[in-house]
């Protein structure tokens, strides 16, 4: 498509080159003067003819006026200038566009285009599109393998906070929580209209952590919601400036609340002690403390290597077989595309995370051995449910290791060859040939993996939705 913006430029360039104004050019050429300023500055097309006849008496090939290269460098500066001008991210702002003039100096046009082209880049980084967004959680999985999954830092901030409740042993409670927030100074209150995109809103102005309604099923997610809060006070996070930091946060709150509700001392002889007996089982660790079967998986990925010596991998696997979360440090090969991603990857059929959702019963632990080209390994799936569909919690570890935790008796076992396609990726010969060309299906169009993060102040956040809620909420009286 012809640049007409570019075409203008040079025959501006051209005309003053020449040593003609728009009145002598413009009676040269039969045509007014505001016509052939129309033309200079892109706001018309000129029709072919126009053009040659232009080159002519501009003495110039009609293959070098119709060059959409900048003849000069001010003019690219110029033209760089427009096309930020003329941008929604820009008239956004809200600025006054200034007019360029001979006399505007060329370093203003350099600085303020560069400037403008680094908000853009800030901009899409924080969109984080789901490309971004899978090379931000690559490299954060890897940073956190070559950790073995474990923050000494952040479990030794978790215990000091833990213990500013009373908190002794079991299942932390509320109580405790709420204590726990008013030694940082901040209350807890629960909300019934928190903006739909927060899972809660932090007031540092009136000290308030805000939280859904108590009475909301799964409850017992809110003593994590308010710890998580309490995390980035604790670890004075910054306004995320790119995705890959506000991944980073994620990390470390998700890390500090389940380091309150496993507390390290606790957590650690309690696994021991399970480990000394042959009869590691998440299931017990989960009922132990009171959380989620997958909150106590990962838990345990945290203090497996550190503490018990054990190398491990975890899995939370959709019912149509993609990884939403992994780690591994076992040597199992997870499924990963041609940048090392993990995530939106389908595992095997034949690995416990998908064999454990063909069982009739369901809610008992699945074990089973798979054997596969890096080695034979002994794996625990618990199935789950979300308000949208079933997963799978999986915790495996090598084949030598399976003699420390309940279930190595199990005669399930498995062969998987993947990434072989002809593991599991492809039907048998037989129906292949059967219903080749003869069927056709739609695909259903998975709508998150196109939509980016909402761009906020906050990944994900609507600024509009939270300030509008603070607004509401805002009292000078702190016990409201």
């Amino acid at each position: 498509m012809t640049d007409i913006a570019a075409i203008g430029q040079r025959i501006r360039h051209f005309r003053t080159q020449r040593g003609f104004t728009l009145d002598t050019l413009g009676e040269r050429l039969g045509m007014t003067p505001s016509h052939l300023s129309l033309l200079e500055t892109g706001k018309r097309d000129a029709k072919l003819t126009t053009l040659t006849q232009l080159a002519k008496e501009l003495d110039v090939d009609l293959a070098e006026l119709l060059d959409e290269a900048p003849p000069t460098k001010r003019a690219g500066l110029e033209r760089d200038w427009s096309r930020v001008a003329s941008t929604t991210l820009f008239r956004g702002m809200g600025l006054p566009s200034p007019k360029v003039t001979k006399t505007l100096p060329d370093d203003w046009l350099e600085v303020t285009t560069g400037l403008f082209s680094d908000i853009v880049r800030r901009e899409s980084v924080a969109l984080a599109t789901p490309e971004e967004a899978r090379r931000a959680n690559t490299e954060q999985r890897r940073d956190m393998r070559a950790l073995d999954n474990y923050l000494p830092e952040l479990e030794t901030l978790a215990e000091d906070l833990v213990r500013t409740s009373g908190h002794t042993t079991g299942a932390l409670t509320h109580r405790e929580v709420a204590v726990m927030a008013e030694s940082l100074g901040f209350s807890i209150v629960h909300v019934g209209d928190l903006p739909r995109s927060a899972r809660s809103v932090t007031d540092y102005e009136n000290g308030r952590i805000y939280l859904p309604p108590a009475s909301i099923p799964g409850g017992h997610g809110l003593r994590s919601m308010a710890l998580q809060a309490m995390a980035h006070l604790l670890l004075k996070h910054p306004v995320p400036t790119s995705y890959r930091e506000f991944l980073r946060q994620r990390l470390e709150i998700n890390y500090f609340a389940a380091a309150c509700l496993m507390p390290l001392t606790h957590a650690v002889t309690f696994l021991q002690t399970a480990k000394k007996n042959k009869d590691l089982a998440v299931e017990d660790f989960r009922d132990a403390f009171g959380v989620t079967h997958e909150a106590a998986a990962l838990r345990f990925t945290n203090l497996a290597t550190s503490h018990l010596d054990l190398h491990v991998h975890f899995l939370r696997v959709g019912d149509d077989g993609a990884v939403y979360k992994a780690y591994e440090n076992d040597g199992l090969a997870l499924p990963e595309d041609v940048h090392g991603a993990t995530e939106g990857q389908v595992v095997c059929r034949r690995w416990s995370a998908r064999e454990a959702f063909a069982r009739t019963n369901r809610t008992t632990e699945y074990y089973q051995y798979t054997d596969t080209p890096e080695g034979t390994f002994w794996e625990s799936t618990q199935i789950g449910t979300s308000t949208a569909d079933e997963f799978s919690i999986t915790i495996g570890a090598a084949f030598d290791d399976a003699k420390w935790f309940r279930g190595r008796e199990t005669t399930m076992r498995r062969k998987s060859t993947c990434p072989d396609m002809e593991c599991c990726k492809k039907p048998d010969q037989e129906m292949r040939q059967k219903w080749a060309g003869k069927a056709w299906t739609s695909a259903r169009l998975q709508a998150h993996v196109l939509s980016p993060l909402q761009a906020g102040t906050f990944p994900g956040v609507d600024d509009v939705e939270l300030f509008e809620f603070l607004e509401r909420h805002e009292s000078p009286d702190r016990s409201v």
